[in-house]
């Protein structure tokens, strides 16, 4: 009788789910888990927590949708909290559960746990599955990735590739294995959804989907993205992406239906742009590696020192620049914000306010409902021109900003008047 845990992490799906799909064939006896790891609920070095409010919310909306799921299907989600290794470690020794199947992500402190759980002798399999295309696909090796994405791009479409297919159904899942003693284990949450703009789970993602496309707004998608407000300016794909709610090939291969029905446009082409760059930012993390999470990054020069009273400014939107005020009390009060804002006040925090990029990333880490450390990190390398872009970083001038994306003040008046 051969009994497994499969461990969720940042894939709280069953479509198109290769790890659980595996675990699922490979076992008697499949316990799906999710471990709420305390160190999330402490706060960072930068003296705030690790995980906010808003964030936290769409999470335990996306349980709650997965183990629903998962009940429908003769299964369960087994919540626990605590220190990752110490939690299933205790499962090892009480139940003699020694094999754990999961997603793998390529960052450091992920990687870390991993190494963690195979030391305290778990037998872990972990299955690569956040990119539209998965790294045996490329024309070159993970280690040879061009530095410049447009260097990569062309390498992409000159084999013309799109995305990988995606698993067409996990099957059967293997029933829950009758433990005893486990009831103090059960660890229950209560939802609570702060701003309401996007519902997490598997089935408003995959609803979310059905409508963007069903509607037509990819066609504008090229038109539209850059612009500060509006639900339906942008694909708001990326919470339901970051938490592994609908996978990116998913989205993709519904992106090439799109095409084959209403022929390809600029709309569709610049979603699978985006798409490509967010594969981009975690092949980045096969290459490098830590070299991403020094303070110098990949250049030759360290982070700017942290000030904690510019920081306090910068977060609670009172620096006296409105556009960057009225995007950072978005951020307060919504948990997201436009790409086009992120990038303003980044900006507008490493450039003009001389802060440190990595307490800028972290308080994105911590506040954005679609955070994914593939591209909080690369993009914040990028901003602070400490990435791969051999043009160095992006200081955006505030004035020209405000007149191409707010001429009438509408996005401050907004959130600065709230």
């Amino acid at each position: 009788m051969k009994i497994a845990i499969y461990w969720y992490r940042n894939d709280l799906r069953l479509i198109d789910n290769p790890a659980f799909s595996l675990a699922a064939k490979s076992c008697d006896f499949l316990l799906p888990v999710y471990v709420h790891d305390k160190k999330l609920d402490a706060t960072n070095q930068w003296n705030f927590l690790r995980v906010g409010e808003h964030r936290r919310a769409f999470l335990n909306e996306s349980l709650q949708d997965l183990r629903l799921q998962l009940i429908n299907l003769g299964s369960n989600l087994l919540e626990l909290a605590g220190d990752t290794r110490v939690v299933l470690e205790k499962f090892r020794r009480e139940h003699g559960i020694e094999q754990i199947f999961c997603e793998k992500i390529e960052a450091p402190e992920e990687l870390d746990v991993i190494q963690d759980l195979i030391d305290l002798g778990f037998d872990v399999k972990s299955i690569w599955q956040s990119s539209m295309l998965d790294p045996q696909a490329l024309p070159f090796n993970c280690n040879e990735l061009p530095n410049v994405f447009t260097q990569f791009r062309q390498q992409i479409e000159k084999q013309r590739l799109r995305f990988t297919a995606p698993i067409e159904s996990t099957g059967p899942i293997p029933p829950i294995p009758n433990l005893q003693n486990s009831n103090d284990l059960k660890f229950n949450f209560v939802s609570k959804n702060f701003g309401k703009l996007f519902e997490g789970g598997e089935d408003a993602a995959n609803e979310h989907m059905r409508q963007y496309f069903d509607r037509r707004l990819v066609d504008s998608y090229k038109e539209t993205r850059n612009r500060l407000m509006g639900i339906d300016n942008s694909s708001k794909f990326s919470p339901w992406l970051a938490h592994g709610c609908i996978s990116a090939k998913s989205i993709a291969m519904r992106l090439c239906d799109y095409e084959k029905q209403y022929c390809a446009n600029d709309g569709t082409y610049w979603l699978w742009f985006e798409l490509l760059w967010r594969d981009y930012f975690r092949f980045l993390h096969i290459k490098y590696g830590n070299r991403l999470y020094q303070s110098k990054g990949l250049s030759q020069e360290v982070a700017n020192l942290f000030d904690e009273k510019s920081f306090l400014q910068w977060t609670t939107g009172t620096t006296g620049v409105r556009l960057v005020d009225a995007g950072m009390r978005e951020l307060l009060k919504t948990g997201f914000l436009s790409n086009r804002m992120r990038q303003i006040v980044a900006s507008f925090w490493i450039y003009e306010m001389n802060g440190n990029w990595q307490a800028g990333a972290a308080w994105f880490e911590s506040q954005l409902i679609d955070y994914d450390v593939y591209s909080n990190q690369g993009n914040w390398l990028y901003i602070a021109g400490k990435g791969t872009d051999p043009r160095g970083g992006r200081a955006f001038n505030l004035t020209k900003q405000a007149n191409e994306h707010d001429p009438d003040g509408v996005y401050q008046n907004m959130w600065l008047n709230d």
